[in-house]
């Protein structure tokens, strides 16, 4: 998967990243926190600080998670259109990184 590729080399030089298949795509989790996921939908699965989300919901082609029909608060789609150069995988990238080296190692 080209997206997982590129997330990986993003994260390349981060300690702790693991990778493991959930939510129907490869998630990236930092000290066993899940803070990426390169979506078998297309585009991304993050999670961030639940404060951010109506912030980060402003930007063009992102919206809430939805899980069992369930809006989550700290969980955002990321369409594909939005990581189409390095710079915005990156932006979006950074965010799931720093919210999960926030929390507490698992």
């Amino acid at each position: 998967m080209e997206l997982a590729d590129r997330v990986r080399a993003l994260l390349s030089a981060e300690p702790g990243v693991t990778e493991r298949r959930m939510f129907g795509g490869l998630a990236f989790l930092v000290r066993g926190n899940m803070a990426v996921s390169a979506s078998g939908q297309g585009g991304l699965l993050l999670r961030v600080d639940p404060a951010q989300t109506g912030t980060l919901i402003r930007e063009p082609r992102v919206r809430r998670f939805e899980m069992r029909g369930r809006e989550l608060a700290g969980w955002l789609r990321v369409a594909p259109e939005a990581v189409d150069t390095e710079d915005e995988l990156r932006d979006w990238v950074r965010h799931g990184v720093a919210y999960a080296r926030s929390l507490p190692p698992k």
